[in-house]
């Protein structure tokens, strides 16, 4: 049988990870969660998923320090960055990092669908 195609969600918001993973889960998808960057790192170092949805704004620590170190842990790592607002300096800088692509919030699943799909195979994405 063949592996799910497993990817990881870092939100700061718990019933963000929980509605991106149920309705995933749901179409064959292994989904991880993580409500924080020290979380995300420690299962992106055990699971070593191919694609991380990471929210730009969170707690703590914030998403571009998280995608420098994604980077560093397995530069072949995807990232789609997701963003509350068009914030187009740290949009920029995620391209800088090394992100695929980037969705706003409110997240629409037909847009976020696709975009994890085309991840497993492919280019830029972009939801405008």
């Amino acid at each position: 049988m063949a592996e799910l195609r497993k990817f990881l969600v870092v939100d700061d918001e718990a019933e963000i990870c929980d509605f991106v993973k149920n309705f995933f889960e749901e179409r064959n998808y292994k989904v991880f969660t993580a409500l924080n960057g020290n979380e995300a790192l420690s299962i992106v170092a055990k699971e070593k998923p191919p694609l991380v949805l990471l929210d730009i704004k969170m707690k703590m620590v914030d998403g571009l320090t998280v995608l420098r170190q994604i980077k560093e842990l397995d530069s072949a790592i995807k990232v789609i960055m997701v963003s509350a607002l068009d914030e187009k300096d740290k949009i920029e800088e995620a391209y800088r990092f090394g992100a695929i692509g980037y969705i706003t919030k409110p997240l629409i699943l037909d847009e976020l669908e696709q975009a994890v799909f085309k991840s497993f195979g492919a280019a830029e994405i972009k939801n405008k």
